[in-house]
């Protein structure tokens, strides 16, 4: 997968799961509040510390993420 300078997994923050570096916003956070239809200057108002680089960061792990995985047919 390809690195990504804005995202950190850190087995002590978040039980592990990926955040927006120097955050405890997860990318799952991220991503959910997307999905809910949230705009990213709304997530920025509920998580002030957050640029609208670290939200396409979230977007960009996610893809490269799943673009790794490998998916098992029946």
């Amino acid at each position: 997968m390809a690195r990504h300078e804005r995202i950190e997994v850190n087995p002590g923050v978040m039980i592990g799961k990926p955040v927006i570096k120097n955050t405890r916003v997860t990318v799952e956070q991220v991503l959910r509040k997307l999905s809910a239809g949230m705009t990213p200057e709304e997530i920025i108002q509920d998580h002030p510390r957050l640029t609208v680089k670290d939200i396409h960061a979230a977007e960009a792990f996610a893809a490269d993420y799943l673009a790794d995985e490998e998916i098992a047919f029946g």
